[in-house]
């Protein structure tokens, strides 16, 4: 998994051609656009529930998402794995739902759903037809209201996880790298450091009466936000979220666990094998600023000058230069994107090396690149580019035709800071950032002290490979 900037050039394309985004006029050039202006409303059930609409007529669908702030990170201890084994099982009966139902009722009228599970998060997302909204919002409030689990279902969603964890990482070349392994390597709260994917062990742990625990402590309406983009009637939307949802008991708000992470005083090197592997790989991490910090914003900026693609100052140097790797991939939060986490997260860049390049001498050219970004002021343009590819980004992200990007950055806004109007003033955080900004952040977090290198050997070395 690897960062994307939320880049997705087919709704990009999209943008440029309708020139349309909520309402707004949107240029070729990024810098002439006008700032987004997504129309919000939010506001709260007596449950809790937080509910988040944002209405735009110009595809008739419309997507809907329940997020529950329960993810990798957040899950018990000695219950590895669990936060994604339900999201498996949140795909089973409810009281009034058979398995499959809700993907017949879906699929069946041309729609699209799924979900996934993130470091600070659950979600379970669907994309229909606009008249097929109320469907949908029954179906997310049967999840929230009656889960009806059995001990069968649970041990059918086990061996299927159990099988995902061996096909996804234990049986695939890099299956865990980075994504997996280095947080486990680079923090130490157990919380930010443990197998997030889960050990066999404690899946097979996991018994009925843990997911009703589990149930009914974190998938309670104080605990998630609906999030409800697209083509719909405003007032009839509410009608329909107050009819299905306003019911659900209120029950309280999980107490979240600790998951700040100690200061990292010294580098840490470490070397792993992954039998699987054909061509070694190297990852480099380090612990970036708070987010939504006068720093963070800084520090995403400096994140696109480094690793925005070919332009990005490392693939310039290990990709083209050096010719080390075939490309370098990396950035803030290695299971989504900028703004999608809560928690302490790495900044990483990584790539799969040939096998006759030295760590040391990938190591050296890395640092190189660093140093001359602690040492020298990036230039304004330079700095009004990236400022461009996150702007272009978030454009991007408003006019897909499929609002997933919408949806997930509305919902991590509620979710995390009670904000989703703040959409509409992230690029005013970006504009106030200078080059001396980025110099200092680059100085003070890209330190070797902060810094963790993992050093994954080959297991199965390709043909010809010098050993």
């Amino acid at each position: 998994m690897h960062k994307t900037h939320l880049l997705l050039t087919v709704a990009l394309t999209w943008l440029m051609l309708t020139g349309q985004v909520f309402g707004d006029t949107v240029t070729s050039d990024a810098h002439d656009a006008p700032a987004l202006a997504v129309p919000i409303d939010y506001y709260r059930l007596d449950n809790g529930l937080r509910v988040v609409l944002a209405r735009n007529t110009s595809v008739p669908t419309v997507t809907v998402a329940t997020y529950y702030h329960i993810g990798f990170r957040l899950e018990p201890k000695n219950r590895t794995g669990f936060a994604h084994l339900f999201e498996h099982l949140m795909f089973q009966e409810t009281t009034h739902l058979k398995k499959g139902d809700a993907d017949q009722l879906i699929s069946g009228n041309g729609g699209a759903s799924n979900g996934s599970t993130r470091f600070d998060y659950t979600n379970y997302y669907e994309v229909v037809p606009s008249h097929v909204l109320e469907p949908v919002l029954w179906i997310e409030a049967e999840r929230m209201r009656g889960l009806a689990v059995s001990p069968a279902s649970l041990q059918n969603q086990k061996d299927v996880v159990k099988n995902e964890v061996r096909v996804n990482v234990l049986n695939r070349p890099y299956g865990g790298f980075p994504w997996l392994s280095l947080p486990q390597v680079a923090n130490q709260n157990w919380f930010n450091a443990h197998n997030f994917y889960g050990d066999l062990s404690d899946i097979d742990a996991a018994t009925f009466a843990d997911a009703q625990t589990f149930y009914d402590t974190y998938y309670v309406p104080a605990n998630a936000v609906l999030v409800v983009a697209g083509d719909f009637d405003p007032s009839a939307t509410r009608a329909m979220i107050a009819q299905q949802f306003s019911a659900i008991a209120n029950r309280p708000e999980p107490t979240r666990p600790d998951i700040s992470e100690p200061t990292q005083q010294t580098e840490r090197v470490v070397q792993q094998t992954d039998p699987n592997a054909p061509r070694p790989a190297l990852a480099w991490g380090y612990h970036a600023p708070a987010r939504n910090s006068a720093d963070w914003y800084a520090f995403v900026l400096l994140d696109s000058l480094l690793l925005g693609g070919q332009e990005g100052r490392l693939w310039q140097r290990l990709v083209k230069e050096r010719g080390y790797a075939d490309s370098i991939d990396g950035g803030l939060n290695s299971l989504g994107n900028e703004f999608n986490y809560e928690g302490p997260t790495l900044w990483s860049a990584y790539l799969i090396h040939d096998a006759n390049a030295s760590n040391k001498a990938i190591t050296r050219d890395f640092d190189t690149v660093i140093a001359e970004i602690q040492k020298n002021p990036v230039t304004p343009q330079e700095l009004n580019r990236a400022r461009t590819r996150i702007r272009s980004s978030l454009y991007d992200l408003v006019g897909s035709s499929t609002r997933f990007g919408l949806v997930d950055l509305l919902a991590c806004l509620a979710l995390f800071d009670n904000n989703p109007d703040h959409i509409n003033h992230i690029e005013e955080s970006f504009s106030s950032v200078t080059p001396r900004d980025v110099m200092r952040v680059a100085k003070q977090y890209l330190t070797a002290n902060n810094r963790t290198e993992l050093i994954l050997s080959a297991g199965r070395p390709a043909a010809g490979a010098t050993p």
